[in-house]
């Protein structure tokens, strides 16, 4: 159900655009799955968490989704609570892809008009800087899965 995703999106993606997403979010999970050749770290918002974009049992099953994944090698999933004190947020959903070779990182900022990217070294300087601030305002990666563990519980 990777499309529900993009279900909210107006002016609604044409049939093609919305495939070649999915394609590419389960392209990118398969590189996730290369049992920790590529290290990943998710940083979740828990509004991110407690958004029902179907129905209970789907939250439930992502929730899942999220803990299965933190156990895997080379992934770790980091939670911030709605209850941390001096954090604003960081705008948009953003994927940091990183490498030996700074120079040639990039940042995928999706947002409901559509996808952007950023390579630029005073942007990436800045996203390095953000990404900084969230993940110091998360939880370490055991208590965020306990944390998901207790959310999925309640539903």
């Amino acid at each position: 159900m990777t499309w529900v995703v993009f279900a909210y999106w107006r002016p609604e993606l044409p049939a093609d655009e919305l495939e070649a997403r999915v394609a590419h979010r389960m392209k990118r999970k398969a590189v996730l799955g290369r049992n920790g050749e590529c290290p990943y770290t998710a940083v979740l918002h828990e509004s991110v968490l407690r958004t029902r974009v179907a129905d209970r049992r789907v939250a439930r099953a992502q929730l899942d989704e999220i803990l299965g994944q933190s156990e895997r090698p080379g992934i770790t999933v980091r939670v911030i609570p709605f209850g941390v004190d001096g954090f604003a947020g960081a705008s948009a959903a953003l994927l940091y892809a990183g490498g030996r070779v700074p120079a040639l990182d990039t940042v995928q900022k999706d947002t409901p008009s559509g996808s952007g990217f950023v390579d630029a070294a005073a942007q990436l300087q800045s996203m390095r800087t953000l990404f900084r601030k969230v993940e110091s305002a998360s939880l370490e990666p055991a208590p965020s899965r306990d944390f998901i563990h207790r959310l999925a519980k309640e539903l």
